[in-house]
């Protein structure tokens, strides 16, 4: 194990992604190597600025900016995304483009406009396409948020790990930021996660059930996940240049490399400060899960798969207001036994981690604990009426969002 050296909620990463689209139509642009060529006068796929650091994705109309390391202090990451947001927008302006949140494109037609990106690493993105054809909004259109957390250990890897997997399907009732796909609603609110779990239908270990295995040790890890991916890629890949971190797609993943695991599950919402609030919740709820403050290890371990994997399913397409039953589920966040809505766990949650939230991020929260996530809104906003120049205009209100670093609000 390589470690990052830092023990439990010792510090964060976090990674967000957006598209690069044209100023006036809003259609997507693959101009993202332009942005990077006009700050470094040389192409190049990653950007040192500093506390935010640049890089490319698998198309070349998407930008990942991310901080530079770990931070304790997301709230001032959250200032600096801000900042290196207006820095690319400025840029992307000399080329009729800028930046447009929210995880999938409206109206996208991956088959048509998929754009691999063409430098550094673009034999790894081709030999996925080879693959996988990527012409498809799973690959091509999809802009996600990636939280990192670290661990020094194999016992801390096992207590985030387990705590991570008990809490991902409840994540997209508060990130769900796609509800839009192909110019009309999907009937899922998060129509990327919708799409994503299909990506790998080819070799479907890569995905497994995407709620992760219960699993102690990197050992363990190493035996039961990366090995079977590693066998299942080796007749596409006879070179070998895949990597077995990159290959494994569920929806929380062990960076032994790093000493973090990656929760992959969240879509990109309207503007960093969103982004770095929710994040905080995120991690206060895992803070209170590893310290055995509602249940233990062992309670939390024992939750079914197959049941996590039911929930997300119902969590992705409608939301908060789905009914959560499961006993050992309710009992592991020291809930009373019964049927409680995804909404109202989230607001027992939010109440028992306020005190050790940030006081910036407790509005942005109640906001979207109270109007819903960006994905209800979105459809709000839309009014029923999904013709080109209304989500245009929708779309560009949250462009206004990201460039402001404000909430998108009805």
């Amino acid at each position: 194990m390589t470690e990052s050296g830092l023990h439990l909620f010792e510090g964060f990463g976090l990674e967000l992604e957006y598209m690069v689209v044209d100023r006036q139509t809003l259609d997507v642009r693959p101009v993202a190597d332009l942005l990077f060529l006009d700050f470094s006068g040389t192409q190049v796929s990653d950007v040192d600025n500093g506390a935010i650091a640049w890089s490319n994705e698998l198309t070349a109309h998407v930008v990942e900016v991310k901080t530079n390391g770990p931070t304790l202090d997301l709230l001032a990451a959250s200032r600096n995304f801000q900042l290196n947001i207006v820095l690319i927008d400025r840029i992307l302006d000399r080329h009729g483009s800028m930046l447009l949140p929210g995880a999938c494109h409206p109206w996208m037609d991956p088959a048509k406009e998929m754009v691999l990106w063409p430098h550094d690493a673009h034999e790894i993105y081709a030999l996925y396409n080879t693959i996988f054809d990527c012409r498809g909004h799973g690959w091509a259109n999809l802009q996600s948020a990636h939280l990192n957390l670290p661990f020094c250990s194999d016992a801390e890897f096992a207590r985030l790990h387990t705590a991570i997997r008990l809490l991902l399907p409840l994540l997209p009732a508060l990130t769900a930021s796609s509800p839009i796909l192909d110019g009309h609603p999907t009937g899922w609110l998060d129509s990327r996660l919708k799409v994503y779990l299909h990506n790998q239908d080819r070799l479907p270990v890569l995905t497994g059930r995407l709620i992760p295995e219960v699993i102690g040790s990197e050992s363990e890890y190493e035996e039961r996940i990366f090995q079977p991916i590693m066998a299942a890629i080796a007749p596409f890949d006879p070179s070998g240049i895949m990597d077995k971190y990159f290959l494994n797609a569920r929806g929380a993943i062990a960076r032994f490399d790093r000493g973090a695991i990656e929760i992959r599950i969240l879509d990109v919402q309207e503007c960093p400060m969103a982004d770095c609030s929710i994040a905080q919740l995120i991690i206060e709820v895992l803070r209170g899960l590893t310290s055995g403050s509602w249940s233990d290890a062992i309670t939390q371990g024992r939750v079914d798969t197959e049941m996590l994997r039911d929930l997300f399913l119902q969590v992705i397409q409608t939301g908060d207001e789905v009914l959560v039953s499961d006993t050992g589920f309710l009992q592991a966040f020291g809930l009373p036994v019964g049927s409680v809505r995804v909404r109202d766990i989230w607001q027992i949650l939010f109440e028992r981690c306020r005190g050790q939230l940030d006081a910036a991020a407790v509005e942005p929260l109640m906001s979207i604990l109270s109007q819903g996530s960006l994905a209800a809104r979105i459809m709000r906003g839309l009014e029923g009426d999904y013709r080109r120049d209304n989500l245009r205009a929708v779309y560009r209100r949250l462009a206004d969002c990201l460039k402001n670093n404000k909430l998108f609000l009805l």
